[in-house]
């Protein structure tokens, strides 16, 4: 309750600077002044509204609404940017005249720039939107990496990864983006699938059969899902109990080694950072992920969050493929991330560690994608006698 309380006052608060800054500051009268007043009081109450919805059983069949009140989100952020950008720097020129003892801006000049300011985040809200909506909602780009692990058998070398994660299959996406996704997947010819968590917004009963074409995926060596948080939000037991049936193996803080004899590497995956929160019975545990791999051969942990990557440095895993971040999805928000993992996007190491953060594949909230596109991405995994390639991105495009 103090959470929704909490919640309440940040959006009216929000709304209430809008307002504050796009009606009072910049003039608006009459008709002008009370639709956009009007307006804001909608979008207002439609953006927790929209949230609230999405997760119920009748968000899908208000879907077109839904998209409405979640694009709100990304353009209400974006302007509310581009006001504060302008009123820090309005408070340094503030400034500057008081020790330059310079006199105050002239009412018309004011009214003026708070015109030119309004209008400014006016245009980058709603352009921002319509312009990450495509990106969000278009061609999903295909990142590839090249990897090179010192254990890995000769035989084994060109061993590819496909990761996907974060789709957030629910109320905005659909069917038809997963098949979307799988046509794309499939086009690459994988020997290994990895899902890397939050596949899904709502339980099974209302999307098992949006998410079902993933059953056609094809991998040489087998399609891998981890959970992430969104799964604890929407009944993961029942998930985990559906997920098989589409030809989906869950790791669960385990492993399976792949390829024969001794020409193998180990595939492990571990439940989401925070499993422990949400459900009494799950946790993220790498020393169990790992329990029983040979440290002659090389380790790639499945992890949705980044910050298991202090556990999988510890426990001597070579490649750590995760999500989470969406990349920030909407810039600046990337910084805000920032606050809750170590890193938001790309490869990194840490100790002996890679760890390879995507940006995600579908989106969450706001059907939009600023400064952070989706992606799939393909790993290619070679012996160590390609060293010069070891973590290196050799290319990124868009795929057919």
């Amino acid at each position: 309750m103090m959470f929704v309380g909490f919640a309440t006052l940040v959006v009216a608060g929000w709304h209430a600077y809008l307002w504050t800054r796009l009606v009072r500051d910049a003039g608006l009268r009459g008709r002008a002044r009370k639709a956009t007043s009007v307006l804001l009081t909608i979008m207002a109450v439609a953006l927790p509204l929209s949230l609230l919805v999405g997760r119920s059983p009748i968000g899908a069949s208000v879907r077109p609404l839904l998209m409405v009140g979640y694009g709100w989100i990304a353009a209400a952020f974006l302007m509310l940017v581009v006001l504060l950008v302008v009123d820090i720097a309005r408070l340094l020129g503030w400034g500057v005249r008081r020790i330059a003892r310079a006199s105050p801006l002239d009412e018309s000049r004011r009214l003026a720039l708070a015109q030119i300011a309004g209008g400014a985040a006016v245009v980058t809200g709603v352009g921002g939107s319509v312009y990450g909506a495509t990106r969000a909602l278009g061609v999903i780009p295909v990142e590839r990496v090249r990897i090179a692990l010192p254990r890995l058998p000769r035989s084994l070398s060109g061993t590819t990864i496909v990761q996907i994660t974060d789709l957030h299959v629910g109320p905005t996406l659909r069917r038809e983006f997963v098949q979307r996704v799988v046509a794309q997947v499939n086009a690459l010819q994988p020997d290994i699938v990895a899902i890397t968590g939050d596949l899904v917004d709502g339980r099974p009963l209302d999307l098992l059969s949006e998410v079902a074409p993933l059953a056609q995926l094809r991998a040489t060596h087998g399609v891998y899902f981890v959970t992430g948080n969104h799964e604890y939000y929407a009944g993961v037991d029942a998930w985990l109990d559906a997920l098989p049936s589409l030809g989906i193996r869950v790791l669960r803080n385990e492993n399976v080694a792949i390829g024969s004899g001794d020409d193998i590497f180990y595939l492990a995956g571990v439940d989401d950072w925070s499993a422990s929160r949400h459900h009494d019975s799950h946790r993220s545990d790498v020393a169990a992920a790992v329990r029983g791999c040979s440290p002659e051969r090389e380790l790639v942990l499945l992890a949705h969050q980044p910050r298991s990557i202090w556990d999988a440095a510890r426990h001597r895993v070579s490649l750590q493929l995760s999500g989470h971040t969406h990349g920030g999805q909407v810039f600046p928000w990337t910084f805000f991330v920032l606050l809750q993992q170590p890193f938001v996007v790309g490869l990194h190491k840490v100790r002996d560690t890679l760890l390879y953060v995507s940006r995600g594949t579908g989106f969450w909230g706001p059907p939009v994608r600023v400064g952070a596109p989706p992606e799939i991405t393909r790993f290619e995994l070679v012996t160590a006698e390609s060293s010069d390639a070891t973590g290196k991105r050799l290319a990124a495009s868009s795929s057919t």
